[in-house]
């Protein structure tokens, strides 16, 4: 895997992760992606040359409305994709509000969002356009995910709470027992204990 073309075919190809695009896609969210675990791990696992998909806690469907925030109308698309496809653990977050919950500054859009999640291996999105294509976004590109490196975005190296949140994560996670050829860095200032 060298470049997002590959990434993009990767999922292309995979039609569990395509009938996911398309229902979420069917929802019209504004500026809509569905986003880390769903395409880290799908990288990570061809990279180690699984036959099976490693089971994800959630698939994180996220978008951007700064004119309706409220977590109600979160659930409310929840709902509407577990009707679609009840066996999915979906979660339905606007990123308009979340910088609250991140104790951020607001967030200009969905990729401004994803832009300042903890690691740059995570801090991927994909969507479907108005045509059907495939569009990746890789704030922090995807050198990180695709030598399995494991290193805090910008926004959680330098302050100390952030700092802490990005360690406490990549503790509790515990991706290496899963993927053992992942090489996890800590944020500048910290310790991580392998």
């Amino acid at each position: 895997m060298k470049d997002k073309k590959d990434i993009i075919s990767l999922i292309r190809e995979d039609q569990w992760m395509m009938e996911l695009l398309r229902l979420t896609s069917s929802l019209n969210l504004p500026d809509w992606w569905i986003c880390a675990g769903f395409i880290r791990s799908k990288i990570w696992d061809t990279l180690h040359h699984f036959d099976d998909r490693t089971p994800l806690s959630d698939i994180d469907v996220i978008y951007f409305d700064p004119l309706n925030s409220t977590e109600m109308e979160e659930k409310i698309y929840e709902e509407k994709l577990r009707r679609l496809m009840p066996n999915i653990p979906w979660s339905v977050k606007n990123q308009a509000r979340m910088h609250i919950h991140s104790k951020m500054p607001p967030y200009t859009s969905s990729v401004d969002a994803i832009s300042k999640f903890p690691e740059t291996a995570t801090a991927l999105g994909v969507k479907l356009d108005g045509n059907g294509n495939l569009v990746l976004t890789a704030p922090w590109d995807i050198t990180d995910v695709v030598h399995l490196e494991v290193k805090p975005t910008p926004h959680f190296k330098n302050d100390k709470q952030r700092v802490k949140i990005y360690e406490e994560r990549v503790m509790k996670k515990n991706w290496q027992v899963t993927w053992q050829k992942l090489k996890i860095y800590p944020a500048e200032g910290g310790k991580l204990n392998e």
